[in-house]
């Protein structure tokens, strides 16, 4: 457990954790000069059998409640002192607060300097404390008088701290693994070390981290877990990390900067939050008010956009927090916002999306998105999320936000009955509900489609997905027409789709006509194959009559028209594809000249420049200068065709020649 002191200046919080431990946290020269607490301090006690209970001491003077911000982040339980003599002072109204805005629900008040006032005066504060704590949640929190000079009633902190501690529910051990750094120096003969609370899973020896928002790769050398030498350390911990990798130093690193399990690395400086604004602020919050945020360990500047309405005092409302710099954050993280002087909390709040949109951030959908993110528990989050817009879950970067290992969100997604539809790049998941309403939209898309084109082979598959409700990413789309057509319900030719039971065939005459010109369009000269003038003078043959067949065969996916009345076969086009892709492989950078190419195919350098013109125009491949490089994603436009699925209904065009 990690027990977060707070309190006025020269109310005895220092004094008190060093009755507690035996350990002066006042560490620094001018700490002892100046008789105050100015950074943080540690120390760390045994109350419990097998337990190490850690303090944090923060400071108590107004100029330093920014140090006191970074040392509470993660403490488990509120030690808040008020001294029996002066009673509440500024300070304890605000560090109070800050733990209420923070969700701290556990904790004591101490009563110090009780040997210093008498019973009517104990009485007294007591009961004003107790009027302070009633709307926080530590209403129920105990007020215990004490005395670090008699020592009246430490024995009795002590005992309750015990049972605070056998009463601390371990935290997120499972999830990943996320440290917020408060203390980087350099120890002789060991190099870096950080300190810092683990705010969620574990790390052992030998793990791989990254220092973030700087991104810096580092391996954990060894870890002091609550004071002491491990093999590892777990959430709820303080722990002391020897980190060694490139560029890891005490300049390097800083506090508020995190150390985390390497898939957690993407620092955010748009998020979407829910701001609690202190009913003690003179006005609403509105349109871009400046501030400084807290979050962890960390501080930065933010202006704050409200997403509904002006954030009124003591009333709560979502906004984007537009930061000066990226943070390392985690979905549900706590935060506090202080004004541009450090004079006064404002507010705080929880941070509901890392990746909050610029546009469009204030739409019926985006509030229903933000209305679905609130939800804590991560299977109750999914299952808001796939019931609303866009009603597709990229489960990868909501694993990654909340800061979830693989086996919670494979909790998520078997508590949340989530259907995946693609697993690479990225794994989409979309409702039962959505995704049979998805395969029915297609079906209907498709159905309307060939009702209305009936000599057509079928849908271009990217017209489809611009159609269909909800837009999926074009590879998952993919593979989710890939997963119909396993079904039966589909059949993916190329870059066409149509429902099995459409087919569109040439007529007989036209078929043997066809026949005439295949042999000249593949083989050998597959990649130099006759114009529709070269075929009619060849084969004696009407040139109107070429060109007819040859569009038909077209529209079914067997030719493609490169340029005006230059026919290639599919397979052809196909070939073609896959030599850009092996020219491109081998490029420098993955940029390649027409000539290239021109001398895989054995062709001049007018027809490759027409082909590679015609493949610029599908997307297949992408023009800068006088160099051309490949799109990924366009690949498999010209791949051979899937196998006709199911009984195929033959649709026949009128018979060649017919006007």
């Amino acid at each position: 457990m990690i027990v977060g002191m707070a309190g006025h200046i020269d109310h005895g919080k220092t004094a008190l954790v060093q009755a507690l431990t035996g350990v002066d946290t006042d560490r620094l020269k001018e700490e002892k000069a100046r008789g105050i607490t100015i950074d943080l301090g540690f120390a760390y006690a045994r109350f419990a059998a097998e337990r190490v209970t850690g303090f944090v001491d923060v400071p108590g003077h107004e100029r330093f409640v920014h140090t006191m911000l970074a040392g509470v982040g993660g403490i488990d339980y509120a030690l808040l002192v008020v001294a029996a003599d002066d009673g509440i002072m500024p300070q304890t109204l605000e560090h109070l607060a800050i733990l209420d805005l923070l969700g701290v629900r556990r904790g004591v008040v101490a009563l110090t300097k009780a040997d210093l006032t008498d019973a009517a005066r104990r009485e007294a504060v007591t009961r004003e404390i107790r009027v302070m704590l009633a709307p926080t949640g530590l209403a129920d929190a105990p007020i215990l008088p004490v005395s670090t000079i008699t020592g009246e009633a430490l024995d009795s902190l002590k005992d309750l701290l015990a049972q605070a501690e056998a009463e601390t529910v371990a935290r997120r051990a499972g999830g990943r693994f996320r440290l917020a750094v408060d203390r980087c120096f350099t120890l002789s003969g060991a190099g870096t070390v950080v300190t810092g609370t683990v705010l969620s899973g574990s790390v052992a020896v030998g793990d791989r981290v990254t220092v973030s928002p700087a991104g810096l790769a580092a391996r954990v050398r060894s870890i002091h877990a609550q004071n002491r030498q491990a093999a590892h350390g777990s959430a709820g911990e303080r722990c002391a990390l020897n980190l060694a990798g490139e560029g890891i130093s005490k300049e390097a690193i800083v506090r508020g900067d995190l150390v985390v399990d390497d898939l957690l690395h993407a620092p955010a400086e748009r998020i979407d939050a829910e701001l609690f604004v202190l009913a003690g602020e003179p006005k609403p919050i509105g349109e871009w008010f400046p501030a400084r945020l807290h979050h962890g360990s960390t501080e930065a500047g933010v202006r704050i956009v409200p997403l509904e309405a002006p954030v009124h005092p003591g009333g709560t409302a979502k906004v984007q927090l537009v930061l000066d710099r990226p943070i390392a954050a985690a979905v549900g993280d706590r935060f506090i916002l202080r004004d541009v002087s450090a004079r006064r909390t404002i507010g705080g709040g929880r941070l509901l999306d890392l990746r909050a949109p610029l546009r469009k951030r204030r739409s019926p959908e985006r509030l229903a998105f933000l209305n679905a993110a609130s939800r804590a528990d991560p299977a109750e989050a999914l299952s808001a999320h796939l019931a609303a817009p866009p009603f597709l879950v990229d489960l990868d970067a909501f694993a990654r936000d909340r800061a979830l290992s693989e086996e919670e969100l494979r909790a998520a997604i078997d508590a949340a009955s989530a259907e995946i539809v693609a697993s690479t790049p990225r794994r989409l998941a979309l409702s039962p509900v959505q995704r049979r309403a998805l395969s029915e939209e297609i079906e209907r898309i498709l159905a309307a489609f060939h009702a209305g084109n009936a000599d057509l082979q079928g849908i271009g598959r990217e017209r489809l997905r611009l159609l269909v409700t909800p837009r999926l990413p074009a590879p998952a789309f993919l593979a989710a027409l890939r997963a119909e057509q396993a079904e039966g319900k589909l059949v993916l030719e190329g870059a066409f789709v149509r429902l099995p039971g459409h087919v569109v065939r040439l007529s007989e005459a036209e078929e043997r006509f066809y026949a005439l010109l295949v042999p000249h369009l593949e083989g050998e000269g597959r990649f130099r194959p006759p114009r529709v003038r070269d075929f009619a003078e060849t084969l004696d043959l009407a040139e109107r009559e070429v060109r007819e067949v040859l569009k038909l065969a077209a529209r079914l996916g067997r030719v493609d028209e490169i340029r005006h009345d230059h026919f290639f076969s599919r397979k052809a086009t196909a070939e073609m594809v896959e030599i850009i892709a092996e020219v491109a492989g081998v490029a420098e950078h993955g940029a390649f000249p027409a000539g290239h190419f021109r001398d895989r195919v054995n062709n001049g350098r007018k027809v490759a420049i027409e082909i590679l013109e015609f493949f610029d125009r599908q997307g297949v491949t992408i023009r800068r200068g006088d160099l051309r490089r490949v799109n990924p994603h366009r690949l498999d436009l010209y791949r051979e065709p899937a196998p006709d699925a199911g009984e195929a209904k033959r649709t026949t065009r009128p018979r060649w020649g017919r006007s």
